[in-house]
């Protein structure tokens, strides 16, 4: 079921998504080369609750962390653990906050250290894809025009966009209907309605689209080893159009 939230709804989810926003703003200087995964978790989880608010991800479906920490060629879902990170790395850091009952979603990628030609690009071009399909998170477009607008930028850019992990509508719980892919077909799917609050998070890969699983049942990898990125917002659709939740105020430059 879809449940379209109130403006005092929006506005204690937006409370809840500018906390989010702050912590992402700190991991900038705080991922660095020789800090661990675990180092990462750590400062989410006392972040969050040194200022009210809870770690809604730990114990969803069983998952046992404040974070997803991913690295490299791990799309999503990595556990954090204690192995140093180096120069070079990509690490994608996902969360979810619940603040007095409102709930936001944010994926982030950092390089660790001095960067390549092909994370900058892979960078760039997953951001700009995610606010393109937020462009199209309007009242009366449809789910397909999101998807649509993602996945053919992507593809134009000879890179792929990952099918099998998508967005989501968010609350009262941390996953929630409508299912929002991040591929598909402009003028397909279902029409978005105002007081809808989704998330948008393109997994974009510089080889094929396909993953593999983890032994552990959580993280999946590129199926060729090659890099995966993510970003990610929380927003509502309004009557004024897509209303980003966990900005951290960089958007205007896309």
């Amino acid at each position: 079921m879809i449940t379209l939230k109130s403006a005092r709804e929006i506005e204690t989810m937006a409370e809840s998504g500018a906390l989010l926003a702050d912590v992402h703003k700190n991991l900038r200087d705080f991922i660095k080369p020789g800090v661990t995964s675990w180092d990462i978790e750590v400062f989410v989880r006392n972040y969050i609750e040194s200022h009210g608010g809870i770690a809604a991800q730990i114990g969803f479906e069983g998952y046992e962390y404040a974070t997803c920490i991913s690295i490299n060629d791990e799309i999503c879902h990595g556990f954090p653990r204690k192995k140093p990170l180096k120069s070079g790395d990509l690490v994608k850091v996902d969360m979810c906050i619940d603040l007095k009952g409102g709930i936001s979603d944010s994926c982030w990628a950092y390089v660790v250290g001095e960067s390549t030609p092909e994370i900058d690009r892979l960078m760039e071009v997953t951001k700009k894809a995610l606010y393109l399909g937020i462009e199209q998170a309007k009242v009366g477009n449809r789910i397909g025009d999101i998807g649509h607008a993602i996945q053919t930028y992507v593809e134009s850019e000879n890179l792929s966009v990952v099918r099998d992990f998508i967005g989501h509508g968010v609350g009262p719980t941390i996953h929630e209907e409508p299912a929002v892919p991040h591929y598909g077909e402009a003028g397909k799917g279902l029409r978005l309605k105002e007081g809808m609050v989704i998330t948008i998070e393109p997994m974009v890969n510089t080889g094929t689209w396909k993953m593999k699983m983890d032994p552990n049942g959580w993280t999946a990898y590129t199926r060729d080893g090659g890099l995966s990125c993510q970003y990610e917002h929380t927003l509502a659709i309004t009557k004024d159009g897509p209303k980003i939740l966990t900005s951290q105020g960089e958007e205007g430059t896309y």
